[in-house]
């Protein structure tokens, strides 16, 4: 089977489009083809992950200012017209899409054309591009019930978000925290993830609250993932308040499962991808919705964690990094909530949801062993 994968941007899109095709490829005789843009995560991630990758020249329409709507809209039919190009090259039993600005030529382009097509929508909330390409695809795979609302229901399968095989080790999945070094308060680390380009506003409610903790004498260790592009300012405002050497300040970490893994507790973002991995390693968390996100999905995304007992709210507008301080000393100290927590997360896993997406993909393609062909 041939399966070209389409999206990417960010994180949150693309990881489960790798972990898709991590699936794929792991059955004999697969092949798979991703296309994205030049500008996004993929451009590294994809190729880092072994597979190959083909760029198209699109941009953002939702969401965005008049100058960049336009140039968006002048863009598209290149793009479409590329998309039909590698199509025909590629030749593929199935096209994905996983949201990101390529997904949209591409994945209605080959829906058009009358290839077998489906799309992966991580969030609570969909997004503008699946909302359109889900009238036109031939499967959608959701991640939560929230979201079946906008998709028929005789082409909607519940799935979950699939994670990257390297959080379904056993040394990974749902384990208690390895051992870490020691911080100014004992074994305890905390990992700040903003999201895969990080977040300036958790960046300095997490200074905030460190700046407290240290004063206080309670501050544990901190891995904070600060995003490439406020790295120096944080490391500039943790310097200022004699924090250096006490936070170990990263712009990017490339092996999230096993920072996952080692943590005791891990404060971010409640993204879609973000959430899947916590609940596959087990984490409690505090989680801090975007609140500029679309249709406000994360903190939908947020309150289903919440309501399982797995997960603290903590509202971006309303949380002083004192009272972010309390919430990170008070976990850090009750071990018995951290456990509750922990299984709880755990609860929410769906450790099968690349299996489970990758069979119905199968069907949809008309079985394993069915192709069009050797590329043009």
């Amino acid at each position: 089977m041939r399966v070209l994968i389409a999206g990417g941007g960010t994180g949150g899109h693309l990881n489960p489009g790798i972990a898709i095709a991590e699936e794929v490829t792991g059955r004999p005789g697969n092949q798979v083809l991703f296309v994205g843009t030049a500008r996004g995560l993929e451009s590294k991630l994809v190729p880092a992950a072994g597979f190959r990758l083909e760029v198209l020249d699109v941009s953002g329409l939702n969401r965005v200012g008049a100058g960049r709507f336009v140039k968006g809209l002048l863009r598209l039919p290149a793009a479409f017209f590329a998309s039909r190009g590698i199509l025909k090259k590629f030749r593929p039993d199935l096209v994905v899409g996983v949201g990101g600005y390529a997904s949209g030529p591409i994945v209605l382009t080959a829906a058009l054309l009358g290839y077998p097509t489906a799309i992966q929508e991580q969030n609570s909330h969909p997004g503008f591009t699946n909302r359109l390409l889900g009238r036109f695809v031939t499967r959608v795979f959701i991640a939560f019930e929230d979201a079946a609302a906008f998709f028929a229901r005789r082409k909607t399968v519940l799935a979950g978000n699939p994670v990257r095989r390297k959080f379904l080790q056993p040394s990974t999945t749902a384990a208690a925290p390895k051992a870490t070094t020691s911080g100014p308060s004992g074994s305890m680390t905390v990992l700040v993830v903003g999201g895969s380009q990080g977040a300036r506003a958790v960046n300095d409610l997490v200074i905030g609250a460190a700046a407290v903790l240290h004063g206080e004498g309670r501050l544990p260790r901190i891995v904070h993932q600060t995003g490439p592009s406020d790295e120096a300012r944080v490391r500039e405002r943790y310097a200022e308040l004699g924090l250096t050497g006490l936070v170990d300040v990263r712009p990017f970490i490339d092996d999230m499962s096993s920072a996952l893994g080692t943590a005791t507790l891990v404060v971010g973002r409640a993204g879609a991808l973000t959430l899947a991995e916590l609940a596959m390693v087990g984490r409690p968390a505090i989680l801090i919705p975007l609140p500029t996100a679309a249709a406000d999905h994360q903190s939908r995304n947020a309150a289903s964690f919440a309501r399982a007992g797995a997960a603290i709210v903590a509202d971006q507008a309303s949380t002083t990094p004192a009272a972010l301080a309390r919430l990170v000393a008070d976990l850090c100290a009750d071990a018995d909530r951290r456990a509750a927590m922990s299984r709880l997360m755990a609860k929410l896993g769906r450790p099968a949801a690349a299996s489970q997406i990758v069979d119905e993909l199968e069907r949809v393609a008309g079985g394993p062993t069915k192709n069009r062909g050797a590329p043009a």
